[in-house]
Order: C-alpha cells, then structure tokens, then sequence
C-alpha cells in the first residue's frame, strides 16, 4: 500500500482479518502481518474503538466489526449490480438448474456479487463475496473482452497469469487472442481453465453505449455434461445480461456524456 499512508494501512488489517472468515486471534495475525507487534495492535485498537472491528475478550478473538457490515451493504445496495439482477438470477436459475454467477470487476480481479447454486450442487472455488483471477473464469474474460482500451490494457498487465489446470491460459499472448474470439461471438467460455472439471459459458452485462458492468454466467459440471450441451443456454443468457443491463442503466448506471465546461477544460 505505498503512498497510500495510515489509511492504507488500516485497510491492509481490515483485509487480513475479513481473509481468515472467522474469529482470528492476535498471535494468528502477527504471524502473517508485515507490521511489528506494537504497530499491528495500535490499528486493531484502533479499528476496534471505531466499530470497524469487533474484540471478544473472553475468546480474546478479532473479527469484522458491525460498522465495516453497515459499510459493506451499503456499497452492496449502492454500487453493485446484484439487488438489479437477484430476479433475474432467480429466473434464469429455475430455468437452467445450473450454477448461475454475478460477477464485476475489482482491481482487475473478479468479485463474485451473487451467486444461484444448481439444483444439483457441485463444489468449486466461488461464493458471493470471494475475489478470483479473470484470465482464466468465464465472467472474467467475459468483462476484459468489452473494457475500452485503456482498461483493457491495465487489465492484462495486472493478471498472474498462473496455470491452474493443464487448460489455463498461461501468457498475454493467448489470453489476447481469446478475448478477440469472446468480443467477436459476444460469450466466453471456461473450459476446465479455472478449476477441473468446472465449465461454463459467460455473457457480459452493457449498457446500450457499450459501457461494461458485470457478466454473468452458467456453470456446469463435466461430470453430468459437455459443452455442447451448455453452450444451448448461450442465447438466454445472453438476454437475461441485456435485461440487466437495461435494467441497471435506468436505474443506476445512466449513460452519461462531458458537460459543456468538461468540454472546454478538455479542449484546452
């Protein structure tokens, strides 16, 4: 977090805490902190005295306070797709009896914003809330086909490009050529890339400028069927992401355009 001073900081602590997904001792902490023992309890009490953590002195235990909770659903109901979307999910899960994700980008990350488990549940890496690599899941490849150039760029750079399974696309070089199929058929694909054995086909979710929001996706296992078989469900899932996308633009994320003093400051 250089430069991002005290606050960064902070963040870093909040992060470590909310990555153990329960009660994390002190001693649990400094051995995986880069802050000396003195530092690390300052921002823990810290963050305790201002509801973002919460201590329980009889199990003398850390977790994620009830401010940071306020905060989250906030952000959850203010910024991200899924209170549009959950009908949508809901339908388009009856309708397939699949695994059906909501996903956005963070960081050129994927956040995993919803989740729909299959009418017959198959264990893999997602859940509502988790971060996952986007060079190698459906949604993933799915958002970076349709960035605009810039983010596009900064997008691959930042990918770790490490091979998951014998199909996980390992380099820039490939993952560019699969983007350019994905943009020019409208879908991606993630053929046992990510995790063995899980498959899936992924839409993303624009506005009518062509602004990207999110992508969904159906996921499969290759123990119950092939692609050929998921790949059917490609043109509905592909109106459901139009529906959301129409959906959020109306109500959330309008299509904008420079005022005329941007305008101005621009062309100077």
């Amino acid at each position: 977090m250089a430069g991002d001073g005290t606050i960064g900081k902070a963040c870093d602590v909040l992060d470590q805490v909310a990555a153990f997904a329960r009660p994390v001792r002190f001693a649990e902490l400094l051995e995986n902190s880069d802050f000396p023992k003195a530092t690390l309890y300052r921002f823990l009490q810290t963050l305790t005295n201002q509801g973002m953590l919460s201590y329980d002195p009889e199990r003398q235990t850390y977790t994620p306070g009830l401010r940071l909770v306020r905060l989250a659903h906030a952000a959850w109901t203010q910024s991200s797709l899924a209170p549009i979307a959950r009908p949508f999910l809901d339908a388009l899960s009856r309708e397939t009896g699949e695994t059906v994700h909501l996903a956005q980008l963070d960081s050129s990350q994927v956040l995993y914003v919803d989740k729909r488990n299959a009418a017959q549940p198959i264990e893999m890496y997602s859940q509502a809330g988790k971060v996952g690599p986007a060079y190698c899941t459906g949604v993933g490849k799915a958002m970076m086909a349709f960035l605009d150039e810039a983010a596009l760029d900064r997008a691959v750079s930042q990918q770790s490009y490490h091979r998951f399974t014998d199909k996980t696309l390992t380099s820039e070089a490939a993952l560019r050529s699969d983007l350019d199929l994905i943009r020019s058929r409208g879908y991606a694909v993630d053929d046992e890339e990510h995790e063995p054995g899980i498959i899936c086909i992924a839409c993303p979710i624009l506005t009518s400028g062509g602004r990207m929001l999110g992508a969904i996706s159906v996921t499969g296992s290759t123990e119950r069927m092939n692609f050929e078989q998921l790949e059917t469900w490609v043109p509905r899932v592909r109106r459901v992401a139009e529906q959301i996308g129409a959906e959020a633009q109306a109500w959330r994320f309008p299509e904008t355009r420079p005022s005329a003093e941007t305008d101005r400051m621009q062309a100077t």
